[in-house]
């Protein structure tokens, strides 16, 4: 049962978007970077959305690793490509941009393909996919990070949490959407572990000795100076098949990386060579196609709509009442909250609290 009071969606879309622009975020990229943040709350993804306003957005900026006011630059175009520089500004601001010219060539042509290179954290991965799933298309996306993921066999961080993200259209009311880290947890989690005050379940964080760790506070410590690595998807060593999810990790670093010309692995960690704050230049791809061009939208979505009900219909395990597919439970979570608001914790509440009184803004919270 929830027990942490709830904030309007009204509320905190207007409060996170005054609190943009108090830092200097344009307007109107402050209402889609905080769009892009309430989607994460909106489908329970809590992990990139409340919490992280503050750490990830608000003191990058502060901190001038963070550009607020993003300078989009094309730098090669086609008629179905496209490549970019944020120039460290807002990632979620320029992969709106990209994704909005991606989908406008998917209409003429087909498909199309867009990378960019020098930007920063652009939120759930998933929201990009859904801008093409919403106009009836499928969307691809990954994004490369801070190095976290250990090699499988190794023991040092190398790759990032590199989400390999995808979502079509369907017949129902919530599209497919598959949106997840190829580590078997995200640094995004253990922040939230650390928050509540909850320890990372064993399995999922091995040290420098090999062993596995469980304290989420150190961990994130570890982390950032490197004596602590996220297990891929299949858990550490090849027993459970870890060699995959290193695979995936591997496929999201040269595509985010390669295609825009961009930085990778250790180039990405937010550190200069003494020990500095630098911003992390992250490179993004995304790929757009467009069903009409192959068997048709509306046989693509109906023969999408009857694998999805298939699957969730076929023979449960023994105690179990229900069998999901991907972007489902994101919907319920939705239903759930849609009507409630955004629930949210003791130190976000603090947080909001800071920074309203840090740069006067009129608001007063439920919490209070």
């Amino acid at each position: 049962m929830e027990t942490r009071p709830y904030v309007s969606w009204d509320l905190i879309e207007n409060f996170m978007v005054d609190s943009f622009v108090a830092v200097g975020v344009p307007r109107d990229d402050a209402k889609i970077c905080a769009d892009v943040l309430l989607e994460s709350d909106r489908r329970g993804i809590e992990s990139h959305g409340c919490n992280r306003f503050k750490p990830i957005y608000i003191d990058r900026i502060n901190a001038g690793i963070q550009k607020p006011v993003t300078d989009y630059e094309i730098l090669k175009e086609t008629k179905t490509t496209i490549v970019a520089d944020a120039h460290d500004g807002m990632g979620m601001v320029a992969s709106h941009k990209m994704m909005t010219s991606l989908i406008e060539k998917a209409k003429e042509y087909g498909m199309a393909a867009g990378a960019i290179k020098n930007s920063t954290h652009y939120g759930i991965a998933g929201y990009w996919t859904m801008m093409a799933s919403k106009a009836d298309m499928i969307g691809i996306t990954g994004t490369n990070a801070r190095p976290s993921i250990a090699p499988t066999f190794g023991v040092e961080n190398m790759l990032g949490t590199n989400p390999l993200t995808f979502a079509m259209p369907t017949n129902e009311e919530f599209p497919f959407v598959l949106d997840c880290a190829t580590s078997i947890t995200q640094r995004g989690k253990i922040e939230y572990y650390a928050r509540s005050g909850k320890d990372t379940p064993e399995g999922m964080v091995i040290g420098r000795d090999g062993k596995p760790q469980t304290d989420s506070k150190q961990i994130l410590k570890d982390l950032t100076s490197g004596n602590a690595a996220l297990a891929p998807l299949g858990g550490i060593g090849d027993t459970l098949a870890g060699y995959k999810g290193y695979g995936y990790a591997t496929i999201v670093e040269i595509l985010s990386a390669a295609l825009a010309g961009g930085s990778f692995l250790k180039a990405l960690s937010g550190l200069d060579e003494n020990g500095n704050k630098q911003p992390y230049h992250l490179g993004h791809f995304f790929i757009v196609l467009n069903p009409d061009f192959f068997c048709g939208v509306d046989k693509f979505k109906k023969i999408t709509t009857s694998i999805l009900k298939e699957l969730r219909e076929s023979q449960k395990a023994p105690g179990q009442d229900r069998i999901y597919t991907a972007g489902e439970k994101e919907y319920l979570t939705w239903l759930e909250r849609k009507d409630k608001g955004v629930p949210v914790g003791e130190a976000v509440q603090k947080e909001f609290i800071k920074i309203r009184d840090t740069y006067n803004l009129p608001y007063k919270f439920p919490f209070e």
